[in-house]
């Protein structure tokens, strides 16, 4: 089993990933919110082994009533760019997986830096 650190590397905060934490505006009761955050993945990690990683990050060190439970895992393959490295030489920046994590309904994150 890998460590779940080395699987979640790092949340991924951009506009489109903020808004999704903050679940559907339409939906105006708190409970029935379900939130979506992105966090930058291993690229050899599957969908089983992130949602375990996940639960294991976040549910550490907390009370039976108050975990986490990860309802939906969605990857997407992020192909790096080719940039100019130089005078002449082509470079490529690397690869990345990215994952977007569905909690279930009126759980949230506290420290996702949102």
């Amino acid at each position: 089993m890998k460590d779940p650190h080395t699987i979640i590397i790092a949340p991924r905060i951009t506009q489109k990933s903020a808004a999704l934490s903050y679940g559907d505006p339409r939906i105006k009761d708190e409970a029935d919110l379900q939130r979506q955050y992105t966090f930058l993945v291993a690229k050899d990690a599957n969908k089983i082994e992130i949602k375990a990683a996940f639960e294991a990050i976040y549910n550490a060190g907390k009370k039976k009533d108050d975990f986490i439970t990860v309802t939906q895992v969605r990857t997407v393959k992020v192909l790096g760019k080719k940039r100019r490295v130089g005078q002449r030489a082509p470079g490529k920046k690397p690869d990345q997986k990215k994952a977007i994590i569905t909690l279930a309904k009126g759980q949230k994150l506290e420290d996702y830096g949102v």
